[in-house]
């Protein structure tokens, strides 16, 4: 009898998969396991705060664009909370090629998290519940349940624990230190110390967050707008329209005057009198960290973004600093257009635990503990997109487990979020680990708007593809396909229409004139954008191809799970150490692994050929 057709009396505390902490990490792996057919429970230290903004009120961006696209193709619910909830609309780098095109959106703070909270209530065996769990539960090595403070416990076939910013949490504003993950909630003190007695390395990083403003008190007429794009690039492939007029974001400098007050004061600054000393993001780094890594600079630009429809309060992007109260009414005092500004609320840093991710699995599995999944900024990332992304992948595998299924793994050839998930396993990480285009070696192949052909059959072979999103996906799918069709029969003056627009001078309106089928069919916008993207960049995407295709063939070459590489006395002490530790699955995912050179991946396929002679064939084509 499966889990999802077992008796109903069993025990309220009973559930086929526990979810520890409701960020969007937790929120995706929780109504993916439900969604699946998996009775999951979503335990949160706050109901109230369920998807919360812990830091700027928006989602997507360079590359975290493109994962939220890959979440919404695979049926997650990311991208279809930020289209219900935006207030400006913006696709980044539109002037360089469709591979760096990256969405964007400042979302309504509030309504997101009330929508994802809504979302979360009315989802069908889900149940959402405020706990502070304090242990993990483990049996014969497999995890079983949790703990919670006040002696409840949950029982479990899986557990994937999304814990962000929350374990062993201390704040800092200047001097003060506050124990909390977050600007007004408890750190999870106890959790810590359960996963470093089950074997878990844990260490140290830390993150900030810029002052917030009073709205009423920003003169705005010294700003430089930037207004949102006319018309919208979504996020869900489900969005077709967005009727709400989108809200401006404003753009002011810091200046040299600031620059000095902040020197004046990095003795009181966390981050330089030695009051914290784990790693910050390197790509969002402190405005007090800025003035000292780029001393020539003379002013940095901060985004004014608007947190709601029915808020005054603003985000101070880039202005993210842990420095004294005082210190930071001064530097504000001193921004153009701020000058009578008043903060609501001030920025602070947080230091947190994390468990670096070599010890996970692909499926992002432990591999202390069976059946104890990681993901989000426990595995050492940051930003909400990223967190989404593992939290859909592990709440997928921890179901997948449950339900006695194989698990759905992403290599790097087919999404942002396996270049993501792969970084993590095989290569580890020495700071916050962020995403960008230029981590994926096949972006061209990865990008946002062929996100749901290369993984909405993946989604529905899992279960989160409901039928509405299907046939929207076969509809668009068979558009493409009938109008590739027609330009590759139909020539004029002996070339094809696809070799004519490949051409780069022209364009959809001027093939149009050149066949009467193609001013006479309707063919929607995105699926003429597709095409027209297949045929400009044919040849470059003929070569990413081949270069997939070589890649697979190298990450179909397994290597045994049980290899003794002590045994392999050719290999480097360094190579043997990091094969150890990371247990790679292939020679392509061995090859990844940071410090491992050529030669050590010819020794160690020399001794596989040994043992494993089908190793000397070829892979099949994929």
């Amino acid at each position: 009898m499966s889990p999802a057709t077992e008796p109903k009396s069993r025990g309220a505390y009973d559930f086929d998969v526990v979810v520890v902490g409701a960020g969007h990490a937790g929120l995706e792996a929780a109504l993916a396991a439900a969604r699946m057919g998996c009775r999951t429970a979503l335990l949160t230290i706050n109901c109230d705060t369920v998807a919360q903004m812990s830091c700027n009120p928006a989602i997507g961006g360079v590359a975290k664009g493109q994962i939220v696209r890959e979440i919404d193709a695979l049926g997650g619910a990311m991208g279809r909370l930020t289209d219900a909830t935006a207030i400006q609309f913006r696709l980044l780098n539109r002037g360089k090629g469709p591979a760096m095109h990256s969405p964007r959106a400042q979302c309504d703070k509030k309504a997101y998290q009330f929508l994802a909270k809504w979302t979360v209530e009315r989802q069908e065996n889900l149940v959402l519940r405020q706990e502070m769990v304090e242990a993990i539960l483990v049996e014969g090595g497999r995890a079983v349940g949790v703990r919670c403070r006040g002696g409840g416990h949950y029982r479990a076939g899986a557990l994937v624990v999304t814990t962000g910013t929350f374990l062993r949490a201390l704040m800092h504003t200047g001097e003060v230190q506050t124990p909390g993950g977050r600007g007004g909630d408890v750190a999870a003190e106890g959790l810590s110390q359960s996963l470093s007695s089950l074997g878990f390395e844990l260490r140290r990083f830390k993150t900030g967050t810029p002052p917030r403003l009073n709205g009423r008190t920003i003169d705005f007429a010294r700003l430089e707008p930037q207004p949102g794009d006319p018309r919208p690039v979504f996020f869900s492939f489900l969005t077709d329209s967005f009727d709400q007029p989108q809200l401006d974001c404003h753009i002011t400098y810091t200046n040299p005057a600031i620059h000095a007050l902040i020197r004046e004061n990095l003795h009181r600054a966390p981050m330089y009198s030695g009051q914290i000393q784990s790693t910050g993001p390197r790509y969002c780094p402190s405005i007090e960290d800025k003035v000292v890594r780029f001393a020539d600079r003379e002013h940095h630009q901060i985004f004014l973004e608007p947190e709601g429809r029915n808020t005054l309060e603003y985000y101070c992007n880039g202005l993210s600093t842990s420095l004294p109260r005082d210190v930071q009414e001064a530097i504000i005092a001193r921004i153009p257009g701020l000058e009578h500004a008043e903060i609501m609320r001030f920025g602070y840093a947080v230091e947190y635990d994390y468990a670096p991710p070599v010890q996970l699995r692909p499926t992002l599995e432990t591999k202390p503990v069976a059946r104890l999944f990681f993901a989000g900024q426990i595995n050492g990332t940051t930003g909400y997109e990223e967190a989404a992304a593992q939290g859909l992948i592990a709440g997928i595998n921890a179901a997948q487990t449950v339900l006695g299924q194989p698990p759905l793994v992403l290599d790097r050839s087919r999404a942002y979020i396996g270049v993501l998930i792969d970084d993590l396993v095989t290569r580890g990480v020495d700071e916050p680990y962020r995403m960008f285009t230029s981590r994926a070696e096949y972006r061209l192949m990865l990008r946002h708007d062929n996100a749901d052909l290369r993984l909405t059959e993946l989604g529905r072979q899992a279960g989160l593809v409901d039928d509405h999103r299907w046939a929207r996906f076969q509809a668009r799918r068979q558009a493409i396909a009938r109008l590739r069709g027609i330009l590759t029969t139909t020539r004029s003056q002996g070339d094809t229409l696809f070799q004519i627009l490949r051409r780069p001078a022209t364009t959809w309106d001027q093939l149009q004139s050149l066949d009467a089928r193609l001013a006479g069919e309707s063919f929607p916008d995105d699926v003429i954008a597709q095409v027209t993207i297949e045929a400009k960049y044919d040849g470059y995407i003929g070569r990413q191809l081949d270069q997939i295709d070589r890649f697979r063939r190298l990450e179909d070459k397994p290597i045994p799970p049980g290899l003794d590489y002590r045994a392999i006395a050719q290999l480097r002490a360094e190579a043997r150490e990091k094969f150890e530790r990371i247990r790679p699955l292939s020679l392509g995912q061995a090859g990844r692994i940071s410090g491992i050179s050529p030669a050590d991946i010819a020794t160690l396929l020399i001794h596989l050929k040994r043992g494993y002679p089908e190793l000397t064939s070829p892979a099949p084509d994929p």
